[in-house]
């Protein structure tokens, strides 16, 4: 899709109106990050009429790639080169105002290794040392929505924080990987959202309770590849809730890099390709400020990153996704 295509759709706005919801988000996402479209692959998983699919954003549609390979994760498994050469024959090309829900650029069976306190910013804020070594714990894939999806705030707390992160997804096995050699592994990078009921996640020194709640987080809206993305020192992180500025990082600010943390999780576990390691979130979360400041109903919380795309929730309570 040219740039002509894009100021064509872009002066026909108005008249999305009449469409489906789900249109017009795909529509006015993709208009508003075009400059970050324009000649980069992007790998993206959505469902169409209850079915799972991924597969390639390029500039004349979405490659559906499920045909090849069953899930993301089995396709940065058969490799990059593999991929590309796929989409190169692929012959099965959606256009791109094709209504689809985004999931989450992960696989059910995904490993998601989150960092806690990695912005050196963020730990003068909690009041807290620099940590001797990497602060990991583990998200389960079922807390996490897709890119537009609502996130649920639970019945159980009202104290919904939100996170904004860069989330780095692995492209190969690796075991005691060396930091000089950790970049070979990353297949990409997307946004994410590692949302937290603060209360929860206080009730015991394990953080698990807090971060697990079913579908409070967010991933996407799609992978990055990291050939195509700007180097992760020149990434800027922006948290947005509902418009308004309330983190803004640079990932020079990590305590521990990403060749740090991709090293330090391989000397315990094999990763994998899918896996995905959140790189941990910059000052400005909401239960630091004075008053508190958590998410509600109706509130939308935006990551965006420049190079990697757009990210936007709006938050639910548990009762009325459960009607829906």
């Amino acid at each position: 899709m040219g740039l002509s295509s894009v100021l064509l759709i872009h002066a026909r706005i108005t008249s999305l109106m009449s469409l489906d919801k789900s249109i017009k988000c795909f529509l006015c996402m993709h208009i508003k990050t075009y400059a970050c479209i324009v000649a980069k692959m992007k790998l993206y998983c959505w469902n169409d009429l209850g079915r799972s699919h991924w597969g390639c954003l390029s500039d004349d549609g979405t490659h559906d790639l499920s045909h090849h390979w069953p899930t993301l994760s089995d396709g940065l498994r058969a490799g990059m080169p593999a991929i590309k050469d796929a989409v190169t024959k692929s012959t099965d090309v959606i256009p791109h105002a094709h209504a689809v829900t985004l999931e989450p650029p992960c696989a059910e069976t995904s490993r998601i290794f989150c960092i806690g306190v990695n912005y050196k910013t963020h730990a003068a804020e909690a009041g807290r040392d620099v940590p001797e070594w990497p602060s990991v714990f583990l998200r389960h894939p079922r807390s996490f929505v897709g890119a537009e999806a609502n996130v649920v705030k639970p019945m159980a707390s009202d104290d919904f924080d939100y996170e904004a992160e860069l989330a780095v997804i692995i492209g190969k096995p690796g075991r005691a990987i060396a930091k000089d050699a950790a970049m070979d592994y990353v297949a990409g990078y997307t946004c994410l959202a590692d949302n937290s009921v603060r209360d929860f996640q206080k009730h015991s020194r394990q953080v698990t309770a807090g971060k697990n709640f079913d579908h409070s987080g967010a991933i996407g809206p799609w992978l990055v590849t990291a050939d195509e993305a700007p180097a992760p020192e020149d990434m800027t992180l922006v948290g947005r809730l509902n418009g308004e500025v309330v983190q803004n990082g640079s990932l020079k600010d990590l305590i521990y890099a990403i060749p740090d943390l991709i090293a330090y999780i391989s000397t315990f576990t094999e990763l994998q390709p899918g896996d995905i390691i959140a790189t941990g979130t910059p000052e400005g979360v909401g239960f630091k400020r004075s008053p508190p400041l958590f998410m509600k109903a109706g509130d939308t919380f935006t990551v965006e990153i420049e190079g990697v795309g757009m990210l936007k929730n709006t938050v639910v309570v548990e009762r009325e996704a459960i009607a829906a």
